[in-house]
């Protein structure tokens, strides 16, 4: 049975999601408003919102979950080239946290594969917007000629890096957004990134599902351990990817 919360009920315990036998496998609870504080709650629990407009606020913890092993993140042949003429042209720049704004408002303006519409709704880029105000989400961004061509945010909680969204406006821009991501994490003492939910395309690059079980005994341990360094662009970090 589907457990409905407000504000101040706490979520429940991300095991208690609805199984394979149910409409929605993974909903863990619906209601309630999204804040930071709540924001805080559910990714410490390994649970993440995601709905549309019109719906209630719905809470997933999805078994099994897509993850990201920064030891195993796919650099093919291609991306390598693409990334070392990328690093190598004058006027184009990785940028960490330079315009979080850009970024999130381009990555609601982009459907995830398989749907029409965007789940980064208004309340719910409000309350990352003040999240990351709060220094907790973060972003990478690819510049162009001056251009933000590309890009993606992320939640940053002791060592575990949950991936939210990523967005493109020219080829494989986003991938070199991941790839500084990646180079970032394995620099920082990060083994895994959180992609949530099974897509092609996070498949191609490294990403694979764990259990539920597994995931959240990784986070367990990933956030008793202490915050990194702050989260800068640093050049050096590629040796991580052989560049």
């Amino acid at each position: 049975m589907l457990t409905w919360i407000d504000d101040d009920t706490p979520l429940p315990p991300a095991t208690q999601a609805l199984g394979d036998d149910s409409d929605a496998p993974g909903l863990v609870a619906a209601g309630g408003g999204i804040s930071p504080g709540r924001l805080d709650e559910a990714y410490r629990s390994g649970i993440f919102p995601w709905y549309s407009a019109g719906q209630p606020v719905l809470w997933w913890s999805p078994d099994p979950r897509m993850v990201l092993p920064c030891a195993e993140f796919k650099l093919s042949q291609s991306l390598r080239k693409t990334l070392r003429r990328f690093l190598r042209t004058p006027g184009n720049q990785l940028r960490f946290d330079g315009d979080f704004h850009a970024v999130i408002s381009a990555c609601a303006a982009t459907p995830r594969p398989g749907q029409d519409g965007t789940w980064i709704v208004p309340a719910l880029m409000d309350a990352y917007l003040a999240w990351h105000r709060a220094g907790r989400v973060h972003c990478v961004e690819t510049w162009a000629d001056g251009q933000l061509v590309g890009g993606l945010y992320f939640v940053a909680i002791g060592r575990m890096c949950f991936g939210e969204s990523m967005f493109s406006r020219c080829t494989d821009a986003s991938k070199i957004a991941l790839a500084a991501l990646v180079a970032a994490c394995r620099e920082r003492g990060i083994s895994l990134i959180d992609c949530q939910q099974n897509t092609g395309h996070l498949a191609s690059l490294g990403g694979r599902e764990i259990s539920r079980s597994a995931f959240l005994a990784h986070l367990k341990v990933a956030l008793a351990e202490a915050e990194p360094a702050e989260w800068t662009y640093d050049e050096s970090a590629w040796h991580h990817l052989g560049l």
